[in-house]
């Protein structure tokens, strides 16, 4: 099966319960040419034995048949658009739905390999280019052959000499069409690649706007954006120049049919073997095949811009994630206790060097472990395999005595909160940003872990407290309230399992060791996973993993570790010194 039959055939199981109006369409089109095509006919006939012979009676009769056919052409255009409209509309709907739905289902290494950015410009240019392209088939492209071949059996019916003008023609046509657009189809292919950066550069500026802004990078961001905007506008103006001959040649073949018609055409009446009404309804039907071929041309643009879309939706859709459920998922995690046997781990499979090696390791439920290490040792990657957002390259992770990829996904994941290192806030208000923890959660339990978070002291001093609304990404809060709030809505969870991944950055070491003694004390069953850079914060820990270049190189108490350990020792001193 060709890649082309295969999108098609994937794109055509979203039309779902909008098929019907999909039916609808095409059959209103033909009642609708139908009537079109009889309106020429009738009025050649209405000339040739009503007007030229002064027969009142034949011209009212065929007067009031052909306003019929003009009425019911109308009708039939107007339930076509109808029912065009929904199916399109319908089909678009469920195309979002089905790409937002598998997004959904994505693992991280997924997401990676499309890129956010990508993602957003499949979800909504792609979507409408080829929504508009499905209209189009469903309704210009049935419209304009039939138009065409009716049109043409009518030339024939009333002289087939003059079908052969169009015979010759039409293949012309048909080639410098060909052409045209498939010149045309690899340059939209590279505009929609160009797209996915576009939005990547607007989406960055945008995000990281405060710091564009107060590096003064306002020229640099300008000159970025141009680069990719010019290179939209060269592969554009590109595409734009070939199909904008499309309607010269169009125009140059229909007159060219029109002088040949004509001339033809007068040459037999002079000779009486034409009539006046049959050269007007020929000069008519040459028009409606003219017209019908450029609505074709149309649609071929419309259906070469589409084809690259089609592509880039269907990838999105065929993508499987990496990660599911297995055939009998165990779905209670017994408690908090964590293992990693022999693990080994890379972002890509292909990748020769891993981001962590040989990973042995034993927590206990309710302890509370300390990670530390330098930048790029994985601290991050350690921490990720445990909620299973990555699945292990080697060895095997364990939460609660079982192997995480024996677990229903759901199950794990909603006994291990994992505040990471980005903090994500949404829009709405604090209350119901608390309550992605926890949806059911009563007012009384968000207060406790906000308490817990040392999260209500400053929520107390808005104005709205609570139902106080947040801007999306949680800009109009500071990043040490962003990350409290953020640790209160994983509290809400009630998890076996809390990883807070350099999450008390941004606040002070007063509130950080205020937070490290509420969640000691509070939550004494709960096992707790800190990544730091700072010493103070897990100093206190039960157990310290130094990591370095993705590998244990010490495990123990801090004084242990300042014993044993020359990493864990220079940073200590390091600190300590900065301090002092």
């Amino acid at each position: 099966m060709s890649s082309a039959v295969y999108h098609i055939k994937k794109l055509a199981g979203e039309i779902g319960e909008y098929k019907k109006p999909a039916i609808l369409t095409p059959i209103f089109v033909v009642l609708e040419v139908i009537m079109e095509i009889l309106v020429p006919f009738l009025m050649a006939y209405l000339i040739d034995n009503g007007i030229d012979k002064g027969d009142m009676n034949t011209v009212i009769i065929l007067g009031a048949v052909l306003i019929t056919c003009t009425l019911l052409s109308l009708l039939f255009g107007i339930l076509a658009g109808k029912f065009s409209a929904d199916a399109s509309a319908g089909f678009a709907k469920n195309l979002r739905h089905s790409v937002f739905y598998n997004i959904q289902n994505f693992s991280f290494s997924n997401i990676d390999k499309f890129s956010t950015s990508s993602l957003i410009t499949r979800l909504t240019t792609d979507v409408t280019n080829v929504q508009n392209a499905f209209m189009m088939v469903i309704r210009i492209a049935i419209r304009a052959p039939v138009m065409m071949i009716l049109a043409f059996v009518m030339v024939l019916i009333i002289n087939g000499s003059l079908s052969i003008i169009f015979l010759c023609l039409l293949p012309l046509l048909a080639l410098c069409m060909y052409l045209i657009i498939t010149k045309a189809h690899p340059i939209f292919e590279r505009i929609f690649k160009t797209y996915d950066k576009l939005n990547k550069v607007v989406q960055e500026n945008i995000r990281g706007i405060r710091v564009v802004k107060s590096f003064v990078r306002e020229s640099y961001e300008k000159k970025k954006f141009n680069a990719v905007s010019k290179e939209i506008y060269k592969d554009f103006s590109k595409a734009e120049k070939l199909l904008a001959l499309i309607s010269p040649t169009m125009q140059f073949f229909m007159y060219l049919a029109m002088l040949l018609v004509s001339w033809f055409g007068a040459n037999l009446i002079v000779s009486d073997l034409f009539t006046k009404g049959e050269l007007i309804s020929v000069i008519s039907y040459a028009m409606q095949i003219l017209m019908s071929l450029m609505m074709l041309a149309m649609v071929f643009v419309m259906i070469t811009m589409a084809r690259a879309s089609a592509r880039r939706i269907v990838e999105v859709l065929d993508e499987e994630t990496e990660l599911t459920n297995p055939e009998n998922p165990v779905t209670t995690v017994k408690d908090g206790s964590v293992s990693f046997k022999d693990v080994s781990f890379s972002y890509s499979k292909d990748s020769m060097r891993c981001a962590l090696e040989n990973i042995n390791l034993e927590i206990k439920s309710g302890e509370m472990i300390g990670i530390i290490g330098g930048t790029g040792s994985s601290k991050t990657s350690l921490v990720q395999l445990i909620p299973r957002l990555y699945d292990v390259l080697s060895g095997s992770v364990s939460v609660g005595g079982v192997d995480v990829r024996d677990y229903d996904m759901k199950a794990l994941r909603d006994e291990v909160s994992v505040v990471l290192q980005k903090n994500v806030l949404f829009s709405g208000t604090i209350k119901e940003n608390l309550r992605w923890g926890n949806a059911n959660a009563t007012d009384e339990e968000i207060v406790r872990v906000s308490k817990l978070a040392h999260a209500d002291e400053f929520i107390q001093t808005f104005p709205d407290k609570y139902d106080t609304k947040v801007e999306q990404g949680g800009t109009n809060v500071s990043g040490g309230q962003k990350q409290r709030l953020c640790i209160a809505r994983a509290l809400l969870k009630k998890p076996k399992i809390l990883i807070l991944d350099d999450s008390t950055s941004a606040v002070d070491t007063k509130t950080d060791a205020d937070i490290r003694k509420s969640l000691r004390e509070e939550i004494p069953n709960t096992t707790k996973i800190i990544i730091a850079q700072r010493i103070s914060s897990i100093e206190g820990a039960d157990k310290i993993i130094v990591l370095d270049g993705g590998k244990i190189s010490a495990l123990g108490t801090h004084e242990e570790l300042l014993k044993a350990s020359e990493i864990y020792r220079e940073v200590y001193t390091s600190q300590t010194r900065g301090a002092e």
